[in-house]
């Protein structure tokens, strides 16, 4: 099995949480198999999540945290994102550090077109999103349409080049029984093993 250099970013806003215990079980596994990790904490990362702005003629001047997530991305053969789902949605700091750090000049290009699409900047690069949520997994894909799944896939992730981009899945996060907790993190375990 060949090794990696993982980036893993905990996208959970508060400094303790279910997010964080996957993203620190995945770590810990993906060291033991020799992988190369970086990781960070969302709740660790100051900066202005208010984009604040109304496209991209001026934007504000990067945040130490923001510019070394971008570092961290670029330094990544794979990114594994842990986050919650509030409200149909990434949480507000999680989608402000998006909105913030992802600009064209550092993960995608507009001065190169094609089909009316921006240049992907961050092309070669795999990724896992770790996503917990209240809601059923059925209740996600027949009611919902997967929409968020969709988002972090093709809106956020592909559009930087990113992909594949693999979903795995864990509902009834607020209320589930300590074996279930106990079965997604091995299933964690094993996925942050293989560095997928």
């Amino acid at each position: 099995m060949s090794t990696k250099r993982i980036f893993l970013l905990n996208g959970h806003p508060a400094q303790a949480s279910l997010s964080r215990k996957l993203a620190e079980t995945y770590a810990a596994a993906a060291i033991a198999a020799g992988h190369e990790i970086r990781i960070t904490h969302l709740h660790d990362l100051s900066f202005d999540s208010d984009f604040g702005r109304a496209g991209y003629s001026e934007t504000k001047p990067l945040e130490p945290a923001l510019e070394k997530v971008l570092e961290d991305l670029e330094w990544s053969e794979h990114l594994v994102l842990t986050s919650p789902m509030w409200w149909g949605g990434l949480p507000a700091k999680l989608k402000g550090m998006i909105d913030r750090a992802f600009l064209p000049g550092r993960v995608f290009d507009t001065r190169v077109m094609k089909g009316g699409m921006p240049n992907p900047m961050l092309k070669g690069r795999s990724a896992r999103v770790i996503l917990t949520s209240d809601t059923p997994g059925w209740v996600m894909r027949f009611f919902y349409k997967n929409a968020l799944i969709w988002q972090l896939r093709r809106q956020i992730l592909g559009f930087v080049g990113i992909k594949p981009a693999r979903i795995t899945h864990f509902s009834g996060a607020s209320h589930c029984k300590p074996s279930d907790v106990d079965h997604w993190i091995e299933r964690v375990r094993k996925i942050g093993a293989t560095g997928a």
